[in-house]
């Protein structure tokens, strides 16, 4: 019988493996189930929008209750990204346009969006 290179039977150390991800995949789903909903509210909700200012934004969602340190920066492949935080989102900006926005859930977890009011 083949050995696994700490003493373990092969097949034996296959099958924990199987196992472990056997395990791993009804979280998997339902994390892709939370995300799946959370894209589906963010697309029903007014947040600011891909290519906007720093400007545009302050103009229309107010001042942001707080600004992020910023982040890269480092070289051209990674471009500064500032973060603003408001009560239900944050906004990423690459230099000073929106690249993205999403609902700020609580202490960054990933939780049903609607428990993130």
């Amino acid at each position: 019988m083949f050995k696994h290179r700490h003493g373990l039977p092969l097949l034996a150390a296959f099958a924990i493996g199987f196992v472990a991800v056997g395990c791993a995949a009804p979280q998997t789903a339902r994390a892709d189930n939370l995300l799946i909903h959370r894209v589906q509210q963010e697309k029903g909700m007014n947040l600011p929008a891909r290519g906007m200012s720093m400007a545009q934004v302050e103009q229309r969602y107010g001042a942001p209750q707080r600004k992020l340190s910023p982040r890269g920066g480092d070289s051209k492949r990674h471009p500064v990204i500032n973060r603003w935080e408001y009560a239900n989102f944050i906004v990423y900006f690459e230099h000073s346009h929106v690249v993205h926005s999403v609902l700020n859930t609580p202490a960054g977890n990933n939780t049903h969006p609607a428990s993130a009011n």
